[in-house]
């Protein structure tokens, strides 16, 4: 939703969290997590579950507005 990463004379401008702005708890919704075994070699719960949160939680806003989304950060969109 905030995290953005921007990039000046070749060089990452943020360099920590004082200057690269993340989602606080308080702006967090209510999130229901359930693992599900599949019984595979590969699996479990950790950072592999990180990169699908960006498509899904765009894939529910566009179909919350009715329009497709190409671009992150969400703070950068006009979503109305």
């Amino acid at each position: 939703m905030h995290e953005e990463s921007t990039v000046q004379n070749g060089r990452i401008r943020q360099t920590n969290f004082h200057d690269y702005r993340i989602l606080r708890l308080a702006e967090m919704p209510k999130v229901e997590t359930v693992i599900v075994a599949n019984g595979d070699f590969w699996g479990g719960i950790g950072e592999p579950t990180v990169s699908v949160v960006a498509p899904a939680v765009v894939n529910a806003v566009s179909a919350a507005i009715g329009r497709p989304l190409r671009d992150l950060p969400l703070k950068n969109v006009k979503l109305v």
